[in-house]
């Protein structure tokens, strides 16, 4: 005969052998002790030996007993501790959060951000991967990521973005270029010009998508720089010129080896969003998350 063992089995055998008999036990259980007799009486059928030994006070497991005690206890605690995470994930308390940046600068501001989220939520698994090196979006509806930073919001089924906050891209130079004596910047002005920017490409920069692109402006020379404090170096040795967020140049615009300039007489504003699946929004650490990014970029611009 095969035994159908259950985890309500596995329970009854720990109670019994922790309250010592089955008054006590069937009130941990919750259930009558006729139910809990019953119970026993059927899983001693299944096994075909006797789990406990009955003629002791307090009740005690027989050898068999034993070695089903032995089972509970490697079982239900594992058990418990996945009913606790499905609890978790079902709060909000728990979860992955896969986070794709289409946005090469937002690392200076969201590493902070995640710093506090760790705190707030400790049970939450993180991520950052550079967006920039597949397709985001695409990768977002198939679940393989959970939030995506970018500034170019599109119209997808399933697909919310949330605003973070607005920013301004703008001119990065030394304080002894020639352009620093403008009151703001035009497409005409890169056309002799070295250009710094990150290694993406143009359609991801604002300097291109926003300004030169339209204009159908060219610089001189394009040089590709991974790091922000690389990028502001050259600048600052009049390497070149460069177009920043402006969160990005808040501790080198009072500085007299550089200048920030507008890009064209209004300025240019672009507005940084978080997509992530509509479905995903309500859940705690996903609000939080977007709290604490638009907090510390408004603390950054404050700056």
């Amino acid at each position: 005969m095969k035994m159908h063992i259950e985890f309500r089995h596995l329970r009854t055998i720990r109670a019994i052998h922790e309250a010592g008999g089955l008054a006590r036990a069937a009130d941990m259980l919750n259930i009558t002790q006729s139910a809990l007799s019953h119970q026993i009486k059927g899983l001693e059928e299944q096994a075909g030996v006797e789990l406990f030994v009955r003629r002791s006070k307090p009740m005690r497991l027989s050898a068999a007993g034993m070695r089903v005690l032995r089972l509970a206890e490697k079982v239900l605690p594992e058990v418990d501790a996945l009913q606790e995470e499905f609890a978790g994930l079902r709060d909000g308390r728990s979860g992955r959060l896969h986070i794709a940046i289409e946005c090469h600068a937002c690392f200076e501001w969201l590493l902070p951000v995640l710093e506090r989220f760790r705190k707030q939520f400790p049970d939450v698994d993180v991520d950052i991967r550079p967006g920039l090196a597949f397709e985001a979006l695409p990768a977002l509806q198939r679940e393989e990521v959970d939030v995506v930073i970018s500034s170019d919001p599109e119209s997808l089924p399933g697909i919310e973005f949330t605003p973070l906050f607005d920013y301004a891209p703008v001119f990065v130079a030394s304080g002894q270029h020639p352009l620093a004596q403008k009151e703001w910047i035009e497409a005409e002005d890169f056309r002799g010009e070295t250009l710094i920017t990150y290694p993406v490409e143009r359609s991801r920069l604002d300097v291109f998508s926003q300004l030169l692109m339209p204009a159908r402006v060219e610089p001189a020379t394009i040089r590709q720089v991974e790091l922000t404090a690389v990028i502001l170096m050259l600048v600052g040795s009049n390497r070149g010129v460069a177009v920043l967020p402006d969160w990005v140049v808040r501790e080198v615009k009072y500085s007299s080896d550089y200048v920030t300039r507008p890009l064209t007489e209004q300025g240019l504003t672009r507005r940084l969003y978080a997509a992530s699946r509509v479905n995903d929004l309500a859940k705690p650490y996903m609000s939080g998350l977007i709290q604490l990014a638009g907090d510390e970029a408004r603390r950054l611009q404050a700056a």
